[in-house]
This record gives C-alpha cells, sequence and structure tokens, in this order.
C-alpha cells in the first residue's frame, strides 16, 4: 500500500477559528483523513512537536499554519514546520497579512505589558508584577517565550508556498486547497488559492448599483436600516469590498453587515489599505473643500478600519518591522 502524504495542521497567535473552519468540512475532513496522514492537528490530536521533529526534513507533503507569529513559540514552530515540509499553506488573515492581532503594532510591546497588567481598569496587580521569560517557583525555573515587539504574518518569518486568506477561511476553499496539493494542481508559488477578482464584482447588493457613486454622508450600520438590494456605499456605509478579493462567499453582505477586508488585497495589490482610502477618496463629494475634511474626520478608527487585517504587511507595518528586528536578533 502506498503510504500517505503526510500533514502537519498548526496555529500559533490566532483564536483557533481556522481551525474549527477544517472542522466544518464535515463529512468531508473524513475524506480528507483518509487520503492523508495528519502528524500534527494540536486542535484535534495529541501529537507533539518531537514527534515532528523527529521527522526527516521536507517528509511532510504540507504544513497548514494558521495564525500571526507573535512570541519565540510562534517563531520556532513555524520554522520546523518549514525545514520539514515541502510545502506551506498560510491559512487565514492572521496567517497570510497579520489579521487582527497586528492592529497592536500600532502601539510599543511594553505599552501592551503595562495596560494588561497594570494599567487596565480591572487589574489588581499592586506589585505591578509582568510576566517574565524565567522565573523561579519552589526552587524550579519556569519559562515563558519571549514577547516580540511586533506582529508578524507568516510570510515575514519563514518562506511560504501558497496562502489563503479569509477570518476564517470558508470549507470549501480548504477543501480545494488540500485537494490541489494532494494531485499537484496548483498555481505559481507564491500565489493565494481564492478567486482573483474583487469583491464588488459578485456583491448580491449590485443589482441597483447606480453607474456613478457618490458619498456625502458617512454612516455607520448600526444608525439607520438598510436596503438590501442596494450597495452598502450608496447609502455611506464603508464597505470594503472594492478592493478586497472575493471568494468568502459573501457571508458578512449577506447577513447585512460591510465586507471588512478579510480576504485581503485583490491580486497586484500591495498595500490594502491605501488602496481601500484610493476607492473611497474617489466617491466622497462635498461642496467645498473644508467639507470633505469634516467629512473624512466622521470615519470611525480610519487605521481599524482600513488596516484591520493587513497592518503588519503594510507599508506602515514593513516599515516598523525594519526598526523592529526579531527579538532575538536585535543588536
Amino acid at each position: 500500500m502506498a503510504q500517505k502524504p503526510k500533514v502537519a495542521i498548526t496555529w500559533l497567535g490566532a483564536c483557533g477559528g481556522c481551525d474549527m473552519a477544517v472542522v466544518d468540512l464535515d463529512a468531508g475532513l473524513l475524506d480528507v483523513a483518509d487520503k492523508l496522514d495528519i502528524v500534527l492537528w494540536p486542535v484535534a490530536l495529541d501529537y507533539k512537536y518531537q514527534d515532528v521533529q523527529a521527522l526527516s526534513d521536507c517528509s511532510l507533503a504540507l504544513a497548514i499554519i494558521s495564525g500571526c507569529v507573535r512570541n519565540d513559540e510562534h517563531l520556532e514552530i513555524a520554522r520546523l514546520l518549514r525545514q520539514k515540509a515541502g510545502l506551506v499553506l498560510a491559512l487565514g488573515a492572521c496567517a497570510c497579512f497579520g489579521g487582527t492581532p497586528g492592529l497592536a503594532n500600532f502601539v510599543g510591546r511594553q505599552e501592551i505589558l503595562d495596560f494588561v497588567y497594570r494599567d487596565a481598569p480591572t487589574v489588581e496587580n499592586p506589585e505591578g508584577t509582568i510576566p517574565q521569560e524565567k522565573s523561579l517557583v519552589n526552587g524550579h525555573e519556569l519559562t515563558l517565550p519571549a514577547f516580540h515587539e511586533k506582529v508578524r504574518a507568516i510570510k515575514q518569518v519563514i518562506d511560504v508556498d501558497y496562502f489563503l486568506p479569509g477570518c476564517p477561511p470558508p470549507p470549501h476553499l480548504i477543501s480545494q486547497a488540500i485537494n490541489a496539493v494532494l494531485a499537484g494542481d496548483l498555481p505559481p508559488k507564491g500565489s493565494a488559492l481564492a478567486p482573483r477578482r474583487a469583491l464588488c464584482d459578485v456583491c448580491p447588493r449590485n443589482r441597483k448599483k447606480p453607474a456613478r457613486l457618490e458619498i456625502h454622508q458617512i454612516r455607520q450600520i448600526h444608525t439607520i436600516e438598510t436596503d438590501p438590494d442596494y450597495c452598502f456605499l450608496e447609502e455611506g456605509i464603508l464597505c470594503m469590498g472594492p478592493a478586497t478579493r472575493s471568494g468568502c462567499g459573501e457571508t458578512c453582505i449577506r447577513n447585512n453587515m460591510p465586507c471588512r477586508g478579510c480576504f485581503g488585497p485583490v491580486a497586484g495589490v500591495e498595500d490594502a489599505g491605501t488602496k481601500h482610502l484610493s476607492a473611497l477618496a474617489s466617491i466622497l463629494r462635498t461642496e467645498q473643500y473644508f467639507d470633505l475634511a469634516q467629512l473624512v474626520e466622521t470615519i470611525p478608527d480610519p487605521a481599524g478600519l482600513f488596516y484591520r487585517f493587513t497592518q503588519p504587511v503594510s507599508i506602515l507595518g514593513k516599515a516598523a518591522l525594519k526598526m523592529h528586528p526579531l527579538d532575538k536578533e536585535r543588536p
């Protein structure tokens, strides 16, 4: 009997949603499991990292990694799986772009630690203790992974072969990606295993979208009752659909919520945030320049809106990483 291809699945800095999307293959998961030898999947199986360390290099057909890199443990596991795998798939927005954890890059490491352990309103820590990488407890040394200065996407610490974005990716795209690997039917290295079209192209609200969009007032979704047949932008609700890759199944939009950009930029776009900004700027309309400035001021949390999922791989994020190399490599 031919040996089954070995696959490792793991999460780094992640909420677990991408693993749940794999579980959501339902009966299809049994078909996948029948074709593969899963040697690591912490959320579902009791395998250890030492089992992977014992494998020969490149013996894994595929390593599926979700989550961002924020500490030494994340970095070590990512590098281990890169060494052991022939192909690495970054699964989900956090792995592909840094995800929502990447918004923490707008503040410093020490500021985060101070707030979480000292300054938050509900914290009771009179001694101001902050977790240390090494501590002695009852004569035993306990260790924690070093907390890095910045959040990184997987591709910023190891070479990644393919990307499947989403928060989380839909199960059917996960199944297609795994089957493509098994069949050897893959696009060029570095490709996203998702449609290339923008979300606006497949949006169900396109039916009554006007030929010329104009926004004269920015509204928030909870303040008005929207018409499910009209474009969110036409109603002044900021939607990231014009510059976001399709493939999500329009789940948010079909549930009357605007796109927030979890599938990342369309092919050929390096910085999702600037693309979103330029798309919005082209449809803002006011009578006077100072009115335009006032209109822009009504955008809630611009950084969190335009860089919600992509800050670490953005122009802003890359500049910050040049200032803060990985902790163990810091001079």
